[in-house]
């Protein structure tokens, strides 16, 4: 078993917990940026320290659901939510640095969307838990409408509860956002990645949410940097509740003309 950095990662992890603790504990909506998506370790563990009824949906290329035995590369950040599930809890052995964290999650409170680079060991983890996921595939063939309706459906139906959304920026197509250390091609369109932020938005639970994987240090170029962070901008304003309409400051009514309005002048 090798895992880079352990420490190092666990510490970062740590400190990313107890500040999103904080930030959603005094009624605040947490947004953290990224970075690395191992920090949803600590993102999402702070998120279920206030509310441990939280549901997660993972937007990503990625399913980041190895264990460090399952692991091709090591990588932490490809085992972010093994950390998390409870079902896994006797799969994961010991690693430095994490010794601080404790399964809060369960497979059934998990939804993926956008996958379409998964690993052979989490084929294996999702199908024996159950996990509810949506490739790219299924999102062709069921419509970006479907997969949210669906999405929602499974993780609100039995009860309302806060959201924790996990946005990598490698879910869109690299064409979009190539800016980022694992580009995967046939990504997510600019419309259907909006699509999602905005129906989360719309159920109005939203309590905490990552944007991870912009790298300036990646992409070629400062026009590929510029591309990649004002999409990664897009998607958090959307999921805060700008719309595609625009942002409208509410009115009562339309006004109309007083009185002692000036004339207009030619």
């Amino acid at each position: 078993m090798h895992v880079p950095f352990p420490r190092t990662v666990g510490r970062a992890t740590q400190q990313v917990s107890g500040a999103v603790s904080r930030a959603v504990g005094a009624g605040h909506t947490s947004v953290m940026l990224g970075g690395d998506h191992s920090l949803a370790i600590g993102s999402v563990d702070g998120h279920a320290q206030q509310c441990p009824d939280l549901c997660l949906i993972w937007v990503d290329a990625h399913a980041d659901i190895n264990t460090p035995l399952t692991s091709p590369s090591g990588n932490l950040h490809g085992q972010s939510v093994a950390f998390m599930l409870k079902e896994l809890q006797d799969k994961m052995p010991d690693v430095p640095g994490f010794s601080w964290i404790k399964p809060f999650l369960s497979a059934r409170d998990l939804v993926y969307i956008g996958l379409r680079d998964v690993d052979p060991g989490e084929h294996i983890i999702m199908k024996n838990l159950g996990i509810q996921y949506f490739s790219m595939r299924d999102i062709d063939r069921l419509g970006i409408q479907r997969v949210m309706e669906v999405t929602l459906d499974h993780l609100l139906a039995r009860k309302q509860r806060p959201i924790h959304l996990s946005f990598d920026i490698d879910a869109f197509d690299p064409a979009l956002a190539p800016a980022t250390g694992t580009p995967v091609n046939g990504g997510l369109t600019y419309r259907e990645g909006i699509y999602i932020t905005e129906e989360i938005h719309n159920t109005g639970l939203l309590s905490a949410m990552d944007l991870v994987e912009v790298n300036p240090l990646l992409g070629g170029g400062p026009e590929a940097v510029e591309t990649t962070a004002s999409l990664a901008v897009d998607v958090i304003a959307s999921a805060l509740g700008q719309t595609r309409e625009g942002a409208h400051v509410t009115l009562q009514e339309i006004p109309a003309p007083k009185e002692d309005t000036e004339q207009l002048r030619l």
